[in-house]
């Protein structure tokens, strides 16, 4: 209370441990020089030789073993020497022997305090070191995980969430730092058999896309990444989780888009080809009507009736939807459907070639509309490369004139009748002949062409796209 605190080991052997070596020796040397001085004008049978104790244990922190003991048996003689004592055999080898002993052992000691001293303050220095960076890195880990825009939850093996940021809160409807407590299994029903029976003797790392239930029993579809792990007080269950809802919504409208689309195509193609049969048909039924047995009989007055019904079907015109064209990274695209396509040609083991003029401009079209283009070219020279030696597909992306093109060529040996491709129920086509006249049309939707270019060997389809900026100059 109100006292000087004790001294510690610090302030007690400070000028030992934190003064310079050339110092501690001089400091020490002058010790035993006045000790050994005081020694020799002092008569009388008083010893002073325990006086040189402190200069061993400055020198011992300084020095190394064999000079300790060297200093020790220096500060012996001394002591021997200008001592008044009688010396004999028997009584001074003793006295000296003790004499040495305990310098040395001074000396030792702490050298040992010394050097054990630094190694706590390099370890202490370390762990410090370490607990700095731990906490960094947790306090680095906190705000990621209270940042993120995905729900982030543990729980234990009961499927009570120990841990839940702010997007959990609000994914799952709770008010904020209510969520932790309750079970996880009502919100993200799937995840009941992870941690329940035979399951919760494995650990898991995967992802899965499942129901969720929101707290006011609204539910929505969850792409859930989770992993199970053991700790001493039992299973733990990471888990992160977005909400996919909008992407299917997206998804699926985009599709019913594409049918709907793709429909239309091949319903006008049938009445084009209904029409041209229709034709051919009313040609002949008015060439035989001349003929007058036939003209006064009913079933040929019938079928006169059929066929301009039928011709009335085929004259519909299903207006053609337009498709809703925005300003596209024809680069990026061509990135995404070289992921598509990728493992496809490797199972075949199909060279492709990519190519990408850089700084190409933004080009106006219809983005599902186009990758449906580029994934059906693809797909008929992967068919028709599958059955070829050294089968090699390039895709060339670049600029010409006031266009950007893109060249989707192989070495699959080319088409014989060029002039058939586009034309819709082709003989001989492998399905409905339907692929590259829908494609075409998809592309004229939104202002686009594609035409057929024979080269040696193979064949290139070119794809022509107008810039998202009308005029701008792209050659």
């Amino acid at each position: 209370m109100g006292g000087k605190p004790p001294l510690s080991d610090r302030a007690m052997f400070g000028a030992i441990f934190h003064s310079s070596k050339r110092a501690i020796l001089l400091q020490a040397g002058t010790l035993i020089a006045a000790i050994a001085l005081l020694d020799w004008r002092i008569v009388g049978e008083i010893p002073l030789g325990i006086l040189y104790l402190a200069p061993m244990m400055m020198l011992g922190s300084i020095l190394e073993a064999w000079q300790i003991a060297a200093a020790a048996a220096l500060c012996a003689c001394l002591a021997e020497v200008f001592d008044d004592l009688l010396w004999n055999p028997r009584a001074g080898t003793v006295r000296d022997v003790l004499y040495f002993v305990a310098f040395l052992g001074a000396g030792l000691f702490v050298r040992e305090v010394s050097r054990s001293r630094q190694t706590a303050a390099r370890h202490l220095a370390e762990i410090e070191r370490q607990s700095e960076a731990r906490q960094a890195a947790e306090k680095q880990l906190r705000v990621l995980v209270e940042t993120s825009p995905a729900a982030i939850l543990l729980a234990d093996a009961n499927g009570t969430v120990l841990m839940a940021n702010e997007a959990a809160h609000r994914m799952f409807a709770v008010p904020r730092e209510e969520m932790p407590g309750r079970i996880i299994h009502r919100y993200l029903p799937s995840l009941r058999n992870v941690l329940g029976g035979a399951a919760a003797q494995w650990s898991f790392r995967t992802v899965m896309q499942a129901r969720g239930q929101r707290e006011d029993g609204d539910t929505f579809l969850a792409d859930i990444s989770f992993s199970t792990y053991r700790t001493d007080e039992g299973m733990r269950l990471a888990a992160m989780v977005v909400d996919a809802s909008e992407e299917l919504r997206s998804h699926e409208v985009s599709g019913l888009h594409q049918l709907l689309a793709g429909s239309r195509i091949a319903i006008g193609a049938v009445s084009h080809e209904i029409r041209n049969i229709c034709g051919a048909i009313t040609a002949v039924h008015q060439n035989l009507s001349r003929n007058q047995a036939l003209a006064r009989s009913k079933d040929f007055d019938a079928l006169g009736r059929l066929i301009a019904g039928l011709e009335r079907i085929a004259r519909l015109n299903l207006q053609q939807s337009k498709s809703d064209p925005e300003e596209l990274d024809l680069a990026a695209l061509l990135d995404e459907l070289r992921i598509v396509i990728a493992p496809s040609l490797q199972e075949e083991g199909i060279v492709c070639r990519w190519e990408c003029e850089p700084g190409l401009p933004q080009v106006w079209a219809d983005r599902s509309s186009l990758m449906q283009v580029f994934l059906n070219l693809l797909t008929n020279s992967l068919r028709v490369l599958s059955r070829r030696d050294n089968p090699l597909l390039s895709v060339v992306a670049k600029r010409s004139s006031n266009l950007v093109r893109v060249e989707v060529s192989d070495n699959g040996g080319g088409v014989a009748q060029p002039e058939q491709l586009f034309r819709p129920f082709q003989e001989g086509a492998e399905s409905t002949g339907l692929g590259l006249y829908l494609s075409r049309a998809l592309l004229r939707s939104f202002g686009g062409e594609l035409r057929y270019v024979a080269i040696p060997d193979g064949a290139c389809f070119v794809v022509s796209l107008n810039p998202a900026i009308p005029g701008e100059e792209t050659s």
